[in-house]
């Protein structure tokens, strides 16, 4: 397997580990969720359309020929999570210590690392990268 594919896998799997782990308390209505939520003025709708969001990009991240599909969708998701930490909620939340900032911002990273990789197979786009 070339370098590139492995990184992407690698890069794959940290941001559906990293979604995956956040749906549990989304879908459960955990209180930091719920709190998180309803100082954005969204809950509960807020949270359970981006946990379903959220799921659906987990699970395009994990095949191979739609994970580029999945990456645009979490950096989307993702992109509203950081803005929201950075104008309405700050870095660190309930005590936090900025964990789910940085968690938002490593998950970023790699599905945009995943979106360049695998550029390619983006429909009706991607032969535009070849």
């Amino acid at each position: 397997m070339e370098t590139s594919k492995i990184i992407s896998w690698v890069a794959q799997i940290v941001a559906a580990i990293i979604l995956g782990q956040t749906l549990f308390f989304k879908f459960t209505g955990a209180a930091e969720s719920v709190y998180i939520f309803e100082t954005l003025g969204m809950e509960p709708y807020g949270r359970l359309g981006s946990g379903v969001g959220e799921l659906v990009a987990v699970i395009l991240l994990l095949i191979p020929g739609l994970a580029a599909l999945g990456g645009l969708l979490s950096m989307g998701i993702l992109a509203g999570a950081i803005m929201a930490h950075l104008i309405v909620l700050g870095i660190e939340v309930q005590g936090d210590g900025g964990l789910l900032f940085a968690l938002a911002i490593i998950a970023f990273v790699a599905s945009a690392t995943v979106v360049w990789i695998r550029r390619t197979s983006i429909p009706f786009i991607g032969s535009r990268f070849s």
